[in-house]
This record gives structure tokens, sequence and C-alpha cells, in this order.
């Protein structure tokens, strides 16, 4: 039984979680770490992680940017495997997670849903094989309580797909205050918030007289924390390294 450290417990996401892990026999949460300590789940919850003292064998953070510090703390202090799925965090962040995982394994991803991953695979072979006699465009879609834009899943498939171009994409996410025709060198990314749109993500290419388009929708919230809970069953034994949805599905 795999004893998981929840970050963001008392936040929507984290809601799911627990719900989803309640219906699981191969795992349970040992305690919570989130800044509202009301208990919904029957684990403790802590505001302050370094006042967490139950054991436990992997953390799942799911909640805000501004947790991100003190959550990687305890992972390094307590040698625990942790899976970051907190999105719109800053460049310096992911370099702390990027330099933390030499000593531990983590986990980390834009989006923890399986199909994601799968259409990243293909845009990347699509970016290839199109090149730059396509236009790309990327269209993201999300309720509207949420705060970061562009989405962390829209800049992770900008990310894919400048690494499969072979020239250096600029990334374009508001066009209203330059009056320029597009360039070729870049991919566009609009961000909807509106009602209760839990995700949506679709990637455009439009060349000369045809279009391509590539979408996922997410039908609720629920495939995000499946996605996190497998994820940090699989970092369990894993060796100190930087992970991803890539290495889940392809196990």
């Amino acid at each position: 039984m795999t004893r998981i450290l929840l970050s963001g417990c008392n936040g929507k996401m984290g809601r799911v979680i627990s719900d989803c892990v309640s219906e699981r026999c191969d795992c349970k949460i040992v305690a919570g770490f989130d800044i509202n300590t009301e208990r919904h789940a029957g684990y403790p919850v802590y505001a302050n992680p370094s006042n967490c003292q139950v054991d436990a064998d992997v953390i799942i953070d799911f909640s805000h940017p501004s947790a991100l510090k003190g959550v990687l703390t305890y992972a390094f202090e307590h040698r625990l495997p942790t899976v970051v799925a907190t999105t719109g965090l800053t460049s310096e962040q992911v370099e702390d997670i990027q330099k933390l995982s030499k000593t531990i394994p983590l986990f980390y991803s834009g989006n923890m849903s399986i199909g994601i991953s799968l259409i990243t695979e293909l845009i990347k072979k699509a970016a290839t094989v199109l090149g730059s006699d396509f236009d790309i465009e990327i269209i993201e879609k999300h309720h509207n309580q949420k705060i970061d834009a562009p989405s962390g899943t829209a800049l992770m498939l900008a990310d894919a797909l400048a690494d499969a171009l072979e020239y250096d994409p600029k990334y374009v996410t508001e066009r209203s205050s330059v009056r320029n025709k597009r360039s070729n060198a870049e991919i566009g990314i609009c961000s909807v918030r509106a009602g209760t749109i839990v995700g949506e993500h679709e990637v455009i290419f439009a060349g000369h007289d045809e279009m391509i388009s590539i979408k996922h929708t997410a039908m609720s919230k629920e495939i995000f924390a499946v996605g996190s809970i497998n994820a940090a069953l699989f970092l369990i034994n894993k060796k100190p390294g930087l992970y991803s949805m890539t290495n889940l599905v392809k196990t």
C-alpha cells in the first residue's frame, strides 16, 4: 500500500484526487498540505509541510506555485519522490525541480492526461513532416476560474513543437498591439477562459488550401487526478531523475 502526501488537498483537484484514491486498494492518502486545514477526507492537514511527521512514500503536489518551495524542501529533507502537477510555474521554479531531480525522483508534467501525452507525440511528428510550410497555432480553453494563461499544457505543446521544428519559433500570445502580418517563425497561442470548461487544447497546422487539426478535450478533472496517482505509483523505487508522462506511458 503506497502512502501519499497530498499538497493542495483542499483545492478542487485535491478533493478529486482524494475521492479517486478512496476507491483504490493500492494506495492511500496519509496526510495533506493546504492553507485551509479543514479535514474533509479523514487524514490530517498541515498548513506548513515542515510540521508534518507522518510516514509516507511519495508526494503529489497539485496546489499553487506559491506552495512549491515548501513542498520541494520537505521532499528533499525526507528524500520523498514527488509528483509536481501544479501549473503556472516560473522558469526559476522549473529549474529548482530540475536541480532537485538529481537527488530524488521527480515527476513533472504540464498535463497529467495520457491523451495529452499521445497528442504531444502526434504533433511532434506532424511538425517534422510539415515543417515551415504550415503555420502553427494553439487554441486552449479553460474554465473562468483558471488563473494562468497560456495554460501549462499549451506551453508544453509549444515546447514539443519547437523541439521538432528545424527553426527556433517565437511564441506569440497577443497580437492586438502589433500591426504586422504573421511571420513564418511563430507559434500562436490563444487562451479562452469561460464557463466551466475543464480543458480543451487544439493544435492547428494551416498550409496552402489545407488545414490539419489535432485536438484533445478533457471531460472531467478525474483524468488529471488518475494521471497524478499513477505517476506517484510509477515513481516508487525509481532512481533520482526527472520523469514525465512520456516515461509513464512507455512502461
